[in-house]
């Protein structure tokens, strides 16, 4: 058996109508810190006190779990099981990331921080 393919949960996105409004809520009225921003993709990170996983708020993703993988290039995995690739594996700022439904209808977010995090 092969390693397994999801080592942790990475971030959870919550869908805002602005960074702004999002970090009233999500900073200011439940604590959380800022890690990063990226008002050019409409995103903010934040920390998780007593995890790595992070809080990101974003004005154009959907609610989801992001997962933490060693390879994005292991969405071949899903796919090859009957799954099927939602987004091409692309480059993201701290690696690649790739989005595939299981057999079931699930989405996965696999991301590979090749290049680091923020």
């Amino acid at each position: 058996m092969s390693e397994p393919l999801l080592r942790a949960v990475d971030a959870v996105t919550f869908t805002v109508p602005t960074l702004d409004v999002g970090l009233s809520f999500y900073g200011d009225l439940l604590g959380h810190e800022v890690l990063w921003r990226n008002d050019a993709v409409g995103q903010v990170g934040l920390r998780c006190p007593d995890s790595e996983t992070e809080i990101v708020l974003s004005t154009t993703l959907p609610a989801e779990a992001n997962w933490l993988v060693n390879s994005a290039d292991r969405a071949a995995d899903i796919v090859q099981a009957g799954g099927r690739l939602v987004t091409e594996i692309r480059n993201i700022p701290v690696g690649r990331v790739a989005i595939v439904e299981d057999p079931f209808g699930n989405r996965l977010v696999l991301v590979d921080l090749s290049k680091g995090r923020y």
